[in-house]
């Protein structure tokens, strides 16, 4: 078990808001008190870790440890066709850019294939490195296939849905579908029934049929604005019902070249703090270089860290770690620091059902971490109360 700690000095995000001169005790895998220079971590028998050593983080910030919703791979390793050791190395790499809680993305496959790999992922989940498994494809529109083979494109039968879900052995967490296919809706029905994310993308559908996938049960919009019709003045389509319904939670990319920082922006204040959760869509060019890459059965071209499909040219997915992201909405959206983390960590987290485990610096949480600088970058990532990167040796 990791020694007891008490990281000082930082401006600290907690729940109550941000403290100047933070104190954040952790023993072992757990943060067990929280407290400021004038009021230091305590518990009922005094103040709490008395001997323990102090990590100085003065002149840092502290922020609970990233969690990504959408993740499909990066260190040059696949979480869609990659080995399980495979997966861990992408793992390993986002954990290196602060997110120590994920899940892994699939793509479209044939059903045989997503069972076999539904089997592996959910070994990895059983202990302890994923938070589960979010299916994308394969009942998704092909109008909106993006980075998706149209040959394996189907319409959401809830059998095959269930099947997937089976698969999973309870491991899985959300599915991505159109719902405005045939099928689309009693599979959303299906979805919640069995406490599984119902999450609305790469759909094609009108501002009413949205409305009917989010009546039916659909919490979560998959990257909002990509792989969706636009918002127009007399079809205001997913969009509009996205934003405006407040069971949504909408994802974001925010990696400079999926939304404009002026359509980020529009979302994030419209729909709120408090409903968004900025993801990575990231594929295995993440945190590893440009390359010819394999996302499901179809080659990528990355280049200057955007990710296309080497035919057609669609986007797939990105290069994105979530410490760039969180770097980018405070330094160029210029979005309040709490509204960042929430949009990282407690959203995510409280999405996945994990608040009391993971997505901010509580008493009774892992102890999940980041430190960044003044300047928002990356410098320090604990998990479970172990150093993933060490503050102190950068």
């Amino acid at each position: 078990m990791a020694p007891s700690k008490v990281l000082a000095g930082a401006r600290t995000v907690l729940p109550t808001g941000i403290v100047d001169d933070g104190r954040v005790l952790v023993e072992g895998t757990r943060i067990t008190a929280t407290g400021d220079a004038t009021r230091p971590p305590h518990s009922p028998t005094g103040p709490a870790g008395a001997g323990a050593p102090t990590v100085d983080l003065t002149g840092h910030w502290l922020v609970p440890g990233f969690v990504d919703l959408h993740n499909h791979g990066g260190g040059g390793a696949s979480f869609t066709s990659g080995s399980a050791e495979d997966v861990l190395t992408g793992i390993r790499t986002h954990r290196e850019h602060g997110t120590t809680t994920l899940l892994a993305s699939t793509v479209t496959e044939e059903t045989d294939e997503l069972v076999q790999r539904a089997g592996l992922l959910s070994e990895l989940a059983e202990q302890g490195d994923l938070a589960g498994i979010h299916f994308e494809g394969p009942f998704i529109s092909p109008c909106r296939k993006g980075a998706h083979s149209a040959a394996l494109l189907r319409d959401p039968d809830p059998a095959e849905v269930r099947k997937l879900v089976d698969a999973a052995r309870g491991q899985a967490r959300m599915v991505t579908l159109a719902t405005e296919l045939p099928g689309g809706l009693d599979s959303v029905r299906l979805l919640a029934e069995q406490g599984v994310i119902a999450a609305v993308g790469h759909t094609d559908a009108t501002y009413e049929q949205t409305l009917a996938a989010i009546d039916a049960g659909a919490t979560v919009a998959t990257h909002l604005f990509n792989a969706m019709p636009t918002l127009g003045h007399r079809a205001p389509g997913p969009v509009t019902a996205l934003l405006e319904d407040e069971r949504v939670t909408v994802e974001l990319i925010n990696d400079g070249t999926h939304l404009h920082p002026a359509a980020l922006r529009l979302a994030f204040h419209h729909a709120g703090a408090s409903r968004v959760a900025f993801i990575t869509d990231a594929m295995d060019a993440a945190g590893f270089g440009d390359g010819r890459y394999l996302l499901g059965p179809l080659e990528v071209e990355v280049s200057e860290g955007v990710a296309r499909l080497v035919e057609g040219g669609s986007i797939a997915g990105s290069t994105l770690t979530l410490d760039r992201a969180f770097q980018r909405a405070v330094t160029v959206d210029e979005l309040p620091v709490e509204d960042v983390v929430a949009a990282l960590s407690a959203n995510p987290a409280r999405l996945l059902g994990l608040s009391d485990q993971v997505g901010s610096l509580a008493p009774g949480t892992y102890a999940d971490l980041v430190v960044l600088d003044e300047d928002f970058a990356l410098k320090g990532v604990m998990r479970r109360g172990e150093w993933v990167i060490d503050p102190q040796l950068g």
